[in-house]
């Protein structure tokens, strides 16, 4: 009884917190997701069909970054939207898109049988194969054998995932190891090119109990083999036993615990994926770690529903020089399932979310092609003494994920 009375108050509370918004209409929902697909499909996707990634808006000119898991979440939301809309195009753009990512899948090197090139790039360069640049592309690419039909996608997932799992798994631990050398093949288990200036490297600077993407759980739903639900299980303990009191994984970059300033998606991926161990094992300690982190981000949230893309633990400001739509839909793709799960004290933060989502999208007359239809999501960073502002891709990738998600909720489509 005090249980019930108690979430009733703290859903009371947020009611009374939370900026009143006014709940979309049908028609405002599914505009917005066909200018996103089209924003996807005509821009975002390059001629090859990867994700073009970083808009510089100084330069006008588009720049890789981490491109294997921009374009798998690209993919996804096309899916997303496409389940709501049946746009075919968006669903050829996300087959197109498919296939580009497949065919990364490496065969010339023995020591990589399998298992894609998936490369950083940016400050990192391209001679690292990144467990998380791999693992964040998967959930598109397996949605697409799912949608499809077609099994080619998701085998060749489950064999990436397979590599990682036999190569980058360190289950003594709970973590997995996330740099490989691309052209050695060796595992980087003693430093890490994250931290080029630190000498004295632990294992937490070389690897995370990473579950970013869920990609064993959905290996194991496609391949049945109970190995990658066991790994998506104990890695999920892990998250469990190394999430501090805000529900964040503070000892693991790209957060930064001598600041205390927590990334505005990497901990989304790890609760998302503690959503996804509760639907393994129907345990609710997934359940409520995944909640504990909700709330850090619900607190992270503006009152006009922005969420910045540098935020602190500790009760320092947001830092306002750069806003994350992409971290604004991602929190509220969390916040719905939590919600779903019982926990309605997330109601209102992804009302807010929708509402920030529907208005925060550059305009489809916009003066620049590049930019039409997006949803905004700027990263500032100064680059040798350089300006460097960039309208990054992933707003709109995760932005048709969260439109889909609130329309299917709210219109049961």
């Amino acid at each position: 009884m005090k249980t019930k009375l108690f979430s009733v108050l703290l859903f009371i509370s947020c009611i009374l917190n939370a900026q009143i918004v006014k709940q979309p209409t049908k028609a405002e929902l599914i505009k917005a997701l066909n200018e996103c697909t089209l924003y996807a499909t005509n821009v975002l996707l390059d001629e090859e069909g990867k994700s073009r990634c970083d808009y510089n808006v100084i330069e006008g000119k588009w720049y890789p970054y981490e491109e294997p898991w921009h374009t798998g979440q690209v993919i996804l939301g096309l899916l997303e939207a496409y389940k709501v809309t049946g746009n075919k195009e968006a669903l050829a753009a996300a087959r197109r898109a498919g296939d580009w990512w497949i065919n990364l899948e490496i065969k010339d090197n023995p020591r990589f049988a399998g298992m894609v090139a998936a490369t950083h790039g940016d400050d990192i360069g391209n001679d690292q194969i990144v467990f998380a640049t791999t693992s964040d592309g998967t959930p598109g690419i397996f949605e697409l054998s799912r949608v499809t039909g077609d099994p080619k996608y998701a085998e060749v997932a489950t064999s990436a995932s397979k590599w990682l799992l036999e190569n980058m798994y360190y289950p003594e631990e709970g973590v997995c190891y996330d740099l490989a050398d691309l052209k050695t093949g060796e595992v980087l288990t003693q430093n890490s090119p994250f931290y080029k200036n630190k000498k004295d490297q632990k294992l937490e600077d070389v690897s995370r109990p990473n579950t970013e993407g869920s990609p064993f759980k959905d290996a194991y739903e496609f391949s049945k083999d109970e190995k990658f639900k066991n790994a998506h299980i104990l890695l999920s303990n892990s998250l469990i036993e190394k999430q501090d009191k805000d529900g964040i994984w503070m000892r693991y970059m790209p957060n930064h615990m001598e600041v205390s300033s927590f990334h505005p998606r990497f901990n989304l991926w790890y609760a998302e994926s503690l959503l996804e161990a509760y639907e393994l094992t129907k345990d609710r300690k997934y359940l409520e770690a995944a909640a504990k982190t909700a709330r850090t981000y619900a607190k992270a949230q503006q009152k006009d529903g922005t969420i910045y893309y540098v935020n602190y633990t500790d009760g320092k400001p947001s830092d306002k020089g750069s806003i994350c739509g992409s971290a604004v839909a991602f929190a509220g793709i969390l916040w719905i399932r939590l919600a779903g799960y019982g926990y309605d004290e997330f109601i209102p933060y992804y009302e807010r979310s929708i509402n920030w989502v529907l208005k925060n999208r550059y305009a489809i007359n916009h003066p620049d092609p590049n930019l039409r239809g997006a949803v905004v999501n700027t990263r500032y960073r100064s680059k040798k003494g350089k300006v460097w502002l960039t309208s990054r891709d992933v707003g709109t990738s995760f932005g048709l994920r969260f439109i889909a998600a609130y329309y299917q909720l709210k219109y049961n489509k």
